[in-house]
């Protein structure tokens, strides 16, 4: 599954990245992560609860940084698995920010996900919507922790 989308926040791009490379930062943003911890510069376990549907998961995740190019992109890989194995989710994932008219930045996401397990066996369709209802909310998430600094 393919997903991709940008929101604009009203920052200049060295204060996003500075944001978007805080692992704190993120996993506050991240809706359902309620665990990070770095496992060296470019590596972080997550904790990462999801519902779809009438089902609940929760996945213990490890996002790797395989390359970066301050302040425009950042490339990434996320593994991991639910429980027993019940799911297993792996991502390709990049993040490019640019700097658009007033002062703004804008940030865009494309993701290459694969999800298998009982996850995996909910349609393309409802998984689809369900991850973009959540890139919305990281959104809104990220838009508000950039607003208290």
């Amino acid at each position: 599954m393919n997903l991709a989308g940008a929101f604009t926040v009203p920052a200049d791009r060295q204060a996003v990245w500075a944001m978007i490379r805080d692992p704190a930062v993120m996993a506050s943003c991240i809706p359902g992560c309620d665990q990070i911890e770095s496992l060296s510069p470019s590596s972080y376990r997550a904790r990462v609860v999801a519902s779809v549907g009438p089902i609940q998961a929760v996945f213990a995740l490890v996002v790797e940084v395989i390359r970066e190019e301050p302040p425009v992109s950042v490339h990434s890989v996320t593994r991991g698995e639910e429980g027993t194995r019940a799911s297993v989710l792996n991502a390709k994932n990049v993040v490019t920010l640019s700097e658009v008219e007033g002062g703004l930045t804008e940030v865009a996401y494309a993701s290459e996900v694969s999800i298998t397990g009982r996850l995996g066996k909910f349609g393309l369709g409802v998984m689809k919507k369900k991850a973009e209802a959540l890139s919305l909310q990281f959104a809104e998430a990220f838009r508000a922790k950039l607003a208290e600094r």
